[in-house]
C-alpha cells in the first residue's frame, strides 16, 4: 500500500478528535485503575480478574455484535455506547465517594466498560472505510493518525495524569475518563451519517453472525492478521496483569514511576506508528508484520530479564514501537480487503478472537505468578510471541497480501464503496 494523494475528508478529523479526546481518558484510567485495585487487594489472582471481565463481552457477545452494526446506523452506535459509558464511569466514581468501591464492582465496571467499547470500536472500524470510499492508502494514513494520536494520549499523556489525579482522590480519574466519553460522544454525533452498504435483509442474526466468521476462517490472510492479536492478546495480558506488581516489588518503582514506565511503551508506540507506512512500502505490509511481531517478543524478554527500571522501560519502548506499527498495518490491510456488507462482523470476529485470549492471558499471568515468581509471566509471554511470529509468518505474507489487494481492487471505486464486485458477491453466497 502507498500514500495516496487524496486528502482526508473533514468528517475524519471530527472523528479523530473525538478519539483522540476518548483515548486521553483511557490513558488515565490505564494507570489509575491497577493501582486502584491494589489499593483494595494484593492477591494477584483479584487483580487478574478485573483484568479479565474488560475482556469478557467479547466472548460472550463478539461477533453477534458485529453483526448488529452491520445492521444499525454505525454513527449511532458509536456516540450511544460512549455516552453510556461516561454515565457507568460517573456511578463509579459515586461508588467511591460512598465508600462502596470493592473489587467485584471494580469488576462489573470494566465487564460494562468492556461492552460499550465492543460496539463502539467494531462500528468505528466499519465506520472508517465508508468514510474514506475504501481507499487503501487513505486507510493507512487515516489509522496511523489514529493509532498515534490514541498511543500518545492513552499510552504517552494519560498513564501519568492518571497517577496524579489518582493521588487527588479516587474518584478524579474516573470522572475524568467520564468526561472524556462525553465529548467524544458529542463529537461523534456531528458526523455525517453513512448508508448501509446493502438493503436490510430477514437472515437471522445468528446466521449473519456465522458467515462474517466464516469468511475470516477462510481466508489465510485474514486468518493470520486474527491470529497475532489473538496470541498476542494472551501474552500481553499475562504482563499486564502482573506489571504493576512487577514494577513495585522487582524494579523499585513507585506510583508515578509507574505511570512513566506505561509513558516509555506509548512513547515507542507513538514512534511505531509514525513509520508504520515506511515499514510497509520498504518490507512490504507482510514482512513488515512478521517483524514487529518477532521485535515484540524479544522486547518482553527483554523486559523480564531487566535489571532496573531504565532497561525494563526501554525494553517497554521497543515492544511499544512493534505494537503501533503493527496496529497501523494490519487494521489497514484488512478494510482494505474486506467487502463493506461484512465489514462490521469481520472486524468483530477478529476483535473477538483477540479478545477472548485476553482472559486467558490474565489468568495465565496471575496463576504463573502465584505458583513461581513474578517474572515467570513474562518469560512465557516472550516465549509465545516468538512462537506466533513463525506460525503466522507464512499466512501474511507479501504474495499473499499483494494477491489480497488485487482481488479487491476492482471494488467499484473510492467513491462507491457498496458497489457490486466479486468479494461482495463472495458475502452474498455467505449470507
Amino acid at each position: 500500500m502507498t500514500p495516496g494523494i487524496r486528502k482526508l475528508p473533514t468528517g475524519f478529523g471530527r472523528l479523530w478528535t473525538a478519539q483522540t479526546v476518548s483515548s486521553l481518558g483511557d490513558g488515565v484510567s490505564h494507570a489509575a485503575l491497577p493501582l486502584l485495585a491494589l489499593t483494595l487487594t494484593r492477591d494477584p489472582m483479584a487483580l487478574a480478574a478485573v483484568t479479565a471481565a474488560g475482556t469478557l463481552p467479547w466472548l460472550l457477545f463478539g461477533v453477534l455484535g458485529g453483526a448488529l452494526v452491520d445492521r444499525w446506523d454505525r454513527r449511532r452506535v458509536m456516540w450511544i455506547a460512549d455516552a453510556a459509558r461516561a454515565v457507568l464511569l460517573a456511578i463509579a466514581a459515586a461508588a467511591a465517594v460512598l465508600d462502596v468501591l470493592s473489587i467485584s464492582l471494580l469488576a462489573a465496571v470494566a465487564f460494562l466498560l468492556g461492552l460499550g467499547g465492543l460496539f463502539f470500536d467494531t462500528a468505528a472500524t466499519a465506520y472508517l472505510p465508508d468514510l474514506l470510499g475504501r481507499d487503501p492508502a487513505l486507510l493507512e494514513r487515516a489509522n496511523s493518525r489514529l493509532r498515534g494520536a490514541q498511543t500518545a494520549m492513552s499510552g504517552f499523556a494519560g498513564p501519568p495524569a492518571g497517577s496524579v489525579l489518582l493521588a487527588l482522590g479516587r474518584t478524579v480519574p474516573l470522572l475524568a475518563d467520564a468526561v472524556s466519553f462525553l465529548v467524544s460522544a458529542l463529537l461523534v454525533r456531528t458526523l455525517p451519517t453513512m448508508p448501509r452498504p446493502v438493503p436490510e435483509v430477514r437472515e437471522s442474526l445468528l446466521r449473519q453472525a456465522r458467515a462474517g466468521a466464516s469468511y475470516v476462517f477462510r481466508d489465510r490472510v485474514l486468518l493470520g492478521l486474527a491470529l497475532r492479536p489473538a496470541v498476542g492478546n494472551v501474552a500481553f495480558l499475562a504482563v499486564e496483569t502482573v506489571l504493576a506488581l512487577f514494577a513495585h516489588e522487582r524494579l523499585g518503582i513507585d506510583t508515578y514511576g509507574f505511570g512513566l514506565l506505561l509513558t516509555a511503551e506509548a512513547t515507542g508506540g507513538l514512534l511505531g506508528a509514525g513509520i508504520a507506512s515506511y515499514l510497509g512500502r520498504r518490507l512490504g505490509t507482510g514482512t513488515a508484520l512478521t517483524c514487529t511481531a518477532a521485535v515484540e517478543g524479544l522486547a518482553i524478554l527483554g523486559l523480564a530479564a531487566a535489571p532496573n527500571p531504565y532497561v525494563a522501560g526501554l525494553a517497554l519502548a521497543i515492544c511499544g514501537a512493534g505494537m503501533g506499527a503493527t496496529m497501523v498495518l494490519a487494521p489497514s490491510l484488512r478494510q482494505a480487503i474486506v467487502p463493506a456488507p461484512l465489514m462490521g462482523r469481520v472486524a468483530s470476529t477478529s476483535r473477538m478472537l483477540a479478545m477472548c485470549a485476553a482472559p486467558i492471558g490474565a489468568f495465565l499471568g496471575g496463576w504463573l505468578a502465584t505458583t513461581y515468581d513474578i517474572r515467570t509471566p513474562l518469560y512465557a509471554a516472550a516465549g509465545l510471541l516468538l512462537a506466533m511470529t513463525a506460525v503466522t509468518a507464512s499466512m501474511t505474507s507479501n504474495r499473499r497480501v499483494e494477491a489480497a489487494l488485487r482481488a479487491a481492487a476492482p471494488a467499484g471505486g473510492p467513491d462507491h464503496p457498496a458497489s457490486k464486485d466479486p468479494a461482495q458477491e463472495k458475502a452474498a453466497d455467505l449470507l
